[in-house]
């Protein structure tokens, strides 16, 4: 565990014990976090600046290895396979991990969390005894083959065949044009052997949607098997210790028993059945199991953006510039203006951390069976693609702008930050595209029935909202509205309310969502209602449908964070993480001050107030910046950062 003790040239600060903090942060998992930093931390993981592209795959594998061998990389997995049967494990292992290296954190996704999660969660005993103990301990490195050159989100259009064989019993494995190609695949240019391919079931000349096959790549040898034809992709903007690939198949031949099971099978005559009678269900339900990458992507981003915050705000506490006249320099984050810079996103990475933690809670809840409600399901997976792209893009922000307030020292590369945002730079668009994934999130907040939409294009999405979400919509959010409605229509009622009231601050969050809601509900129903075509309906609220699921997750983030600062039992802590969730709640109002304005909710005079009271906070929680980056926890040893490192470096 990093050393919390701060050096004697910097600021002393007092008000809370950031150890206590820390303690907070790791939650139930503190043990496993524990383990892996101490792994982390071990001389064969320091990183190597200049290594080659072959040499730092090399290096990666290593380590990869290393982690199975310390038994930290499935403990997701039931135990008899290696694992504690415990899927909330899963993704806190992933999120420490995203400290380090992320080359090494996206092996270890692609390999336990991808190719070892599609044959646990699709496949039945048969595949779980053939393949789980190999997967965990490394032995057989594996890919997640779904993507396509000409496909990505769209899932259900892949191209890639698998037709079933009756006479032989075998399923045939084609890749009928380029566009068809499996791209971008994690393992595939050098290390699988294996992969769950993604392709259309074909039976009987029917096709049954797409479904996952394990299809072997390579012999241990490395030998490509027969039909198979892997390229390598080459150099990338990041993540260069990922051998990410294309493959293509020409007629691979794989006996039934490769299709992953669960749910849809194929009997030895070629007769096709499925426990999930409706296609559209059966799909979303497959892939809804795969939900634990993005939980886990969103966990690894926030990780990344306390890694640059970490950074950032230690070398602002130790850079010193200018100061009044005739006396000393100050340290940079003395300024307001480098306090606002820094500051808003350190809040809302606290935020972003405790609403990861409570998605967390719900994903090990559906996926131990704890929480059986279709219901909860469904909100689980629109959450977790909100929730991706709301992290990946504020990690994002978060590096770029440690990087900057970091001037020359942040562009030095044994600094970190250039790498980090190199390699964190592709989080925005797999396991989803950050956009797609946010009107993911939006349709199922529309109609709350996301599984229910007979299909997935817009057309379809469009007809369903038409015909049942207005009302659900409308009755949902029926009693907030009316409360809202004078709201608006007496703004002035809000100058009197305390800023820092929690429930002044949720509400105001409430209230943006369910207007955009609504508004995105009405022009539904108005553009459809005077004969639009259904598509162009689609295309005209897209822009209110995204705007409806970022708020969607804002509000959820700050319930989140507060209900994390209730909880806390040490008042001093306590104390610091209130301070924070008020930074995080007016930040957030100030940086939309437009829309709370044009929709009447807040005067300008108003936003002024606000602006003023981010000022105040950022100004008070500037004494305990320090702190409360050394309560991520991150070992030095990690960080690997010279001016970053809380030993002290400029």
């Amino acid at each position: 565990m990093t050393s919390l003790a701060s050096t004697t040239d910097e600021p002393q600060y007092e008000g809370f014990d950031p150890v206590l903090l820390q303690r907070l942060l790791d939650g139930k998992y503190a043990t496993l976090r524990d383990q892996i930093r101490a792994v982390q931390c071990r001389p064969d993981f320091a990183p190597v600046l200049g290594l080659s592209r072959d040499a730092y795959r090399v290096k990666v594998m290593e380590w990869a290895r290393a982690v199975a061998a310390a038994g930290l990389s499935v403990p997701g997995f039931p135990a008899e396979y290696g694992g504690q049967g415990d899927p909330g494990a899963n993704v806190a292992a992933f999120e420490t991990l995203g400290h380090g290296d992320l080359s090494l954190l996206i092996k270890f996704g692609v390999q336990f969390g991808l190719w070892g999660g599609a044959v646990q969660h699709l496949g039945t005993k048969l595949h779980h005894d053939t393949y789980l103990c190999a997967i965990g301990t490394l032995e057989l490195p594996g890919s997640f083959a779904m993507t396509e050159s000409g496909h990505g989100s769209n899932v259900q259009q892949l191209r890639t065949t698998a037709t079933y064989d009756p006479q032989t019993q075998e399923f045939v494995i084609d890749t009928p044009d380029a566009g068809a190609q499996k791209d971008y695949i994690g393992n595939a240019a050098v290390h699988g052997q294996m992969a769950a391919v993604f392709a259309q079931l074909i039976v009987a000349g029917e096709s049954h949607g797409v479904h996952a096959l394990v299809v072997p790549l390579r012999n241990k040898k490395g030998k490509l098997q027969p039909g198979v034809q892997i390229d390598d992709d080459g150099q990338k903007l990041g993540l260069n210790g990922v051998d990410n690939g294309k493959i293509r198949f020409d007629h691979v031949r794989v006996p039934r028993e490769a299709l992953l099971n669960r749910y849809g099978d194929v009997s030895p005559e070629g007769v096709y059945s499925s426990p999930i009678e409706n296609p559209n269900k059966r799909f979303f339900t497959m892939l809804g199991t795969l939900v634990q990458g993005r939980v886990c992507v969103g966990a690894a981003a926030v990780s990344a953006a306390k890694n640059a915050l970490t950074i950032a705000v230690r070398y602002g506490n130790r850079r010193q510039q200018f100061g009044p006249p005739d006396q000393p320099e100050v340290p940079i984050l003395d300024y307001r203006s480098h306090q606002r810079r820094l500051l808003p996103l350190l809040a809302r990475t606290y935020a972003l951390h405790f609403a990861q933690q409570e998605l967390a809670a719900r994903f090990d809840a559906v996926f131990t069976g704890r929480d059986t409600a279709e219901r909860s399901r469904r909100e689980l997976e629109a959450l977790a693609a909100g929730m991706k792209a709301q992290t990946t893009w504020h990690a994002m922000e978060t590096i770029q702008t440690a990087r900057e307030c970091c001037g020359g020292a942040g562009y030095i590369a044994s600094n970190r930050l250039g790498e980090l945002r190199n390699d964190m730079d592709v989080f925005t668009t797999f396991e989803g595209d950050n956009t797609v994934l946010t009107l993911l999130c939006a349709r199922a907040l529309l109609t709350g029935y996301a599984h229910e939409v007979g299909d997935p294009n817009p057309a379809g999405l469009v007809t369903f909202v038409a015909a049942q979400a207005v009302e659900t919509v409308v009755e949902r959010l029926h009693a907030r509205q009316i409360a809202q409605v004078i709201a608006d229509a007496v703004p002035s009622r809000d100058e009197k309310r305390d800023l820092l009231e929690r429930a002044y601050q949720q509400e105001l969050f409430e209230w943006r969502e369910g207007h955009i809601v609504a508004a995105v509900a009405t022009r539904f129903r108005r553009r459809l209602s005077r004969g639009d075509d259904a598509f162009a309906v689609f295309q005209a609220v897209a822009d209110h449908a995204a705007a409806a699921a970022r708020a969607y997750v804002d509000n959820f983030t700050l319930e989140a964070f507060s209900s994390a600062v209730d909880a806390c039992k040490d008042p001093q802590v306590r104390a610091v993480l209130g301070r924070l969730c008020d930074l995080y709640a007016l930040s957030s109002v100030e940086a939309d001050k437009g829309f709370f304005q044009e929709h009447g909710r807040l005067a300008p005079s108003r936003t002024k107030q606000v602006t003023r009271e981010v000022n105040e906070l950022c100004a008070e929680l500037r004494k305990d910046a320090g702190l409360l980056v050394d309560a991520f926890g991150i070992p030095d040893a990690v960080l690997a950062a010279p001016i970053g490192l809380s030993t002290g470096s400029s």
